[in-house]
C-alpha cells in the first residue's frame, strides 16, 4: 500500500496546477483580448485575405500562416469565461465582438473571392471546410482545453499559436464568404457549421477549466442582478452545452456510418455482372447511402442479397439506395459518370502537382551532394602532399545571437605541411570547387598532429 500511495503522491505533484497557474492574471489577458478595434480590426481583415488565398491556391502553409497572424481566439475565451465567472457584462461583450469578428471576416473573404481571377478547379482545402466531421469536435475541444491553460499558466510559451492553427476558426468563415461569393449555400451552411461547432467546443473547454481552477466570481452589488446574472448564465450554459454534446453524438453516428459504408463499398465491389461505381452519402433526414452500381440489371434476388450483405457492416435496409446505371440511360445518369471521370481526372492532376513538387526537392537534395571523391583526386593530383580530405556541409550558429550560416569545413590530412600559400589557394579553389564563400579549411599534419586553420 506505501508504493500505491507513493505513486498517488507522485502523479499529484505532477499533476498539480496550484504552483503554476495565475488566474487573476489570465482574467486580465482574456479580457484585454476580446475587443475588435484600431489595429486588431485591420489586422483581421488582412489574416482573412491571406487565409482566402491560401485556401484559393491549396496552400497549407499560407493557411496557417493567415491562423497565427489572425486574432480571433480572445472573444471566444471571453465567452467561455464569461461563463464561468458568472459575468454577463463581459458575456455580452464577447458575444458582440464575436459578431463584429464574423462580419469583417465575412466581408473580406466575400469580397476576395467575388473579385480573384483564380479558379480552381479542386479547391480540396475549401471543400475540407465545408463539411465537419468527429475530428473537428476533438480538435477544437482539447485545443480550448490546451489554450486556456496556456493562458492561466505563469510561464507563457507557444501554445497558443498551436492551438490558433489546431482550432482552425479561420478556414470555415473565409470558405463562408467563398460559398456567399459564389452564390453556393451549401458551402456557406457547411463552413458556418464548422465554424460554430469550433467556437461552442472552444467555449465548452474554457467553461470547465475556469470552473476546475477556480476563478475568481464576479460579484455583483445587487442581490437581485446578481440572482438574474446567475440564471442568465445557467440558461445561455445550458443552450451551449446541450447542443455541443447532441452534436457530438451525431457526429459519431455520421462518421461510424461513413465507415460502414466504405467497408461494405470495398467488400462488394464486384457484383455478380457488374461493379459499385461510386457511392455518396448524406445525412440531412437521417443517414442514407447512394450506391451507383453499372452492369447486368439486378434482379430482385440480387438487391435482397445485397440488403442482406449490409447489414453485416451495420447498415440498415432503409438506409441503402441501390441506383442502376446501363448503357442509353438518361442525361442525368451520364452527367454522374461525367462527374465521376472529372473527379479521377482532378484527383489525378493533384498527384501529379504532388509528383513534381516531391521530384524538385529531390533535385535540391541531390544537387547539394558533394562529389567527394572526385574533388579528391582533384586536391591530390595539385598538393600532393594531401593523403585524405573530410567534407562535410553544415550551419554556423553563433551563440550570442542564435544566427545561423549555412557554410563547409574542410578537413585536409597532410604527409608534410602545406605554405601558407598553398593552403590560401586550396582554400579558394574549394570555395569555387563547392560553390560556397562560407568554408572553413583545418589541414592536420599527420606526422606531427598539428592543426592548422585557413579562413
Amino acid at each position: 500500500m506505501s508504493v500505491w500511495k507513493n505513486i498517488k503522491s507522485q502523479l499529484r505533484m505532477i499533476t498539480s496546477l496550484s504552483e503554476h497557474v495565475d488566474t487573476a492574471a489570465a482574467e486580465k489577458n482574456i479580457r484585454a483580448s476580446i475587443y475588435f478595434r484600431g489595429p486588431n480590426v485591420w489586422i483581421l481583415f488582412f489574416s482573412i485575405i491571406i487565409a482566402s488565398v491560401g485556401l484559393n491556391v491549396n496552400s497549407i502553409p499560407v493557411i496557417i500562416g493567415a491562423m497565427l497572424i489572425s486574432p480571433l481566439l480572445g472573444p471566444v475565451f471571453g465567452i467561455g469565461l464569461g461563463l464561468g465567472i458568472n459575468d454577463t457584462g463581459l458575456l455580452k461583450s464577447s458575444l458582440k465582438n464575436v459578431l463584429v469578428m464574423m462580419g469583417i471576416s465575412l466581408v473580406a473573404s466575400f469580397l476576395y473571392f467575388l473579385i480573384t481571377p483564380l479558379n480552381l478547379s479542386n479547391p480540396t482545402e475549401l471543400l475540407a471546410r465545408t463539411n465537419p466531421t468527429m475530428y473537428d469536435v476533438l480538435i477544437a475541444l482539447f485545443g480550448g482545453f490546451a489554450g486556456i491553460f496556456e493562458l492561466s499558466r505563469k510561464e507563457k510559451g507557444t501554445v497558443f499559436s498551436g492551438v490558433a492553427i489546431a482550432t482552425a476558426l479561420m478556414p470555415p468563415l473565409c470558405t463562408a464568404g467563398f460559398g456567399l461569393a459564389k452564390g453556393n449555400l451549401g458551402y456557406f451552411a457547411g463552413a458556418l457549421y464548422l465554424f460554430t461547432i469550433n467556437c461552442i467546443f472552444i467555449i465548452l473547454a474554457t467553461y470547465i477549466t475556469v470552473k476546475y481552477m477556480k476563478f475568481e466570481q464576479f460579484e455583483y452589488k445587487d442581490a437581485k442582478a446578481g440572482k438574474r446574472a446567475r440564471r442568465l448564465i445557467t440558461i445561455i450554459t445550458v443552450i451551449v452545452v446541450v447542443p455541443s454534446i447532441w452534436s457530438a453524438i451525431l457526429m459519431i453516428r455520421e462518421n461510424t456510418f461513413n465507415e460502414n459504408v466504405a467497408e461494405f463499398v470495398n467488400a462488394n465491389k464486384n457484383l455478380y455482372n457488374g461493379y459499385i461505381m461510386d457511392y455518396r452519402t448524406e445525412h440531412r433526414k437521417g443517414s442514407r447511402a447512394e450506391i451507383y452500381f453499372t452492369g447486368e440489371p439486378l434482379s430482385a434476388s440480387d438487391k435482397n442479397n445485397i440488403m442482406e450483405s449490409a447489414k453485416e457492416f451495420g447498415l440498415k435496409p432503409e438506409q441503402i439506395i441501390i441506383k442502376e446505371h446501363t448503357i442509353g440511360e438518361n442525361t442525368d445518369e451520364a452527367e454522374i459518370l461525367k462527374g465521376i471521370y472529372e473527379r479521377t481526372d482532378s484527383e489525378i492532376v493533384r498527384r501529379e502537382s504532388e509528383i513534381k513538387k516531391l521530384e524538385d526537392e529531390l533535385r535540391k537534395l541531390h544537387s547539394a551532394d558533394i562529389p567527394y571523391v572526385q574533388i579528391t583526386r582533384e586536391v591530390a593530383s595539385q598538393y600532393p602532399a594531401v593523403v585524405s580530405l573530410c567534407i562535410a556541409r553544415g550551419a554556423e550558429v553563433a551563440a550570442d545571437s542564435l544566427g545561423k550560416t549555412d557554410g563547409v569545413v574542410v578537413l585536409a590530412t597532410t604527409s608534410g605541411r602545406l605554405d601558407d600559400g598553398q593552403r590560401t589557394r586550396l582554400a579558394d579553389w574549394m570555395k569555387i570547387r563547392l560553390g560556397t564563400d562560407n568554408l572553413k579549411l583545418y589541414e592536420l599534419d599527420e606526422k606531427t598532429g598539428n592543426l592548422t586553420k585557413t579562413n
